[in-house]
């Protein structure tokens, strides 16, 4: 069976803010989900300052990723 390396951006706990949507305010991670099928996908479920939880690809290999489109990693400072 082949075996399937994927390289996640971002873990549950991890604050985070998208460049395109700052209204949305600061964010956090709050579930992340891998397939156990090679090839399947990895998401994360990201509750943000507004209130709305929303869901993102997490996999850096996939031009989906949350990351390209526009999810960054930020300091604890920000969410306080």
């Amino acid at each position: 069976m082949k075996e399937e390396i994927r390289r996640l951006y971002l873990k549950s706990g991890d604050q985070v803010i998208h460049l395109r949507f700052p209204e949305w305010g600061f964010g956090v991670v709050v579930e992340e989900r891998n397939s156990e099928i090679v090839g399947g996908m990895s998401y994360v479920k990201v509750t943000f300052r507004d209130g709305r939880t929303r869901i993102f690809d997490n996999n850096f290999d996939n031009a989906c990723c949350c990351y390209y489109a526009g999810i960054r990693r930020c300091s604890d400072q920000g969410w306080r």
